[in-house]
């Protein structure tokens, strides 16, 4: 009889035990989940408060528990350097992969991105894009090949902004990834 009683009570202790597992297991995914929201947060706005940042680079990045992979076009190297310097201090982060590309520097592309921007920003559609502290829309130009990112609010501006970029003197192609937060409902 003491040994069935040894059994059970080992086995209401050990129950007791992957329950309290189990639990703190849910506990630990949540508390990692939220440090991953918050992680992300964070690299957004570090990335945005990169003084040098313009709406002639592209940044983004991926999170993936602690690590950091930053992608993206800048015109200088400052920027990329600095992404990752801002990034590495964030709590919670441990490794960086900074996969950012610096452009070449190139009188005629700094043309391009002028009067694409000006084409694109002086469309009455548009030009209250141009009046945000960070502007949602970025025009990368690469040897004379364009690239819209960033996010609108309608396919309508999408489209608007991709018209306007193809029509500047100069541009040898436009690739339009702007993203749309009101897709069109069907």
């Amino acid at each position: 009889m003491k040994k069935a009683f040894e059994i059970f009570l080992a086995s209401v202790l050990a129950l007791g035990a992957t329950a309290g597992f189990a639990r703190s297991n849910d506990q630990a995914q949540a508390l990692s989940a939220n440090g991953q929201q918050r992680i992300t947060k964070e690299v957004r706005h570090e990335l945005v408060m990169i003084p040098q940042y313009t709406i002639f680079d592209n940044l983004a990045y991926r999170v993936d528990g602690d690590t950091v992979t930053l992608f993206g076009q800048v015109r200088n190297a400052v920027i990329k350097d600095e992404a990752e310097k801002d990034v590495k201090h964030i709590e919670g982060v441990e490794h960086v992969v900074n996969n950012i590309e610096v452009l070449p520097a190139s009188f005629n592309d700094d043309r391009i991105r002028r009067q694409v921007a000006r084409a694109v920003f002086s469309d009455p559609r548009l030009s209250n894009y141009a009046m945000q502290s960070v502007p949602p829309i970025h025009i990368i130009v690469k040897n004379g090949h364009v690239d819209l990112e960033g996010v609108v609010r309608t396919t309508a501006d999408k489209n608007d902004a991709f018209i306007r970029a193809n029509g500047v003197f100069g541009v040898f192609s436009v690739q339009n990834n702007l993203q749309v937060e009101q897709p069109t409902k069907g």
